[in-house]
């Protein structure tokens, strides 16, 4: 069992959950509660936010397969830089909202994962 990657499924899981729970009622609801907004712009926000949804529900079980099988050994690959560059993109739209970076949780969750998820790789059987 490649540890790390079990990790990683760990650290998308509650990714997914502080997401999905906390976040659904801190950011979702409010956005769509939102009547300023133009309607094409409240819903195209809600629909990416369904899309990092679906995103940490995949990055999950891709981290579990790898964990579990050697095959899906590629899959870190992907996820693991992905994960990196999101936990960056948090970042810089934090600073440029004002905000300091660690305060969106994206931030340090997607950093977190995506570690875990390179870790895996380096420590995955030639």
């Amino acid at each position: 069992m490649n540890i790390l990657a079990a990790l990683a499924s760990l650290s998308a899981l509650i990714t997914f959950l502080i997401h999905t729970f906390a976040g659904g009622r801190e950011v979702a609801r409010p956005l769509l509660a939102d009547t300023h907004l133009p309607p094409a712009s409240k819903w195209l926000n809600y629909y990416c936010w369904h899309i990092t949804t679906v995103l940490l529900a995949a990055m999950t079980i891709a981290f579990a397969a790898t964990a579990l099988d050697p095959r899906f050994a590629a899959f870190p690959l992907l996820l693991g830089p992905l994960a990196l560059c999101l936990s960056g993109l948090s970042a810089i739209i934090a600073m440029k909202a004002g905000i300091a970076p660690l305060r969106l949780p994206s931030t340090s969750l997607f950093a977190l994962t995506g570690a875990l998820g390179i870790a895996a790789i380096i420590a995955a059987p030639a």
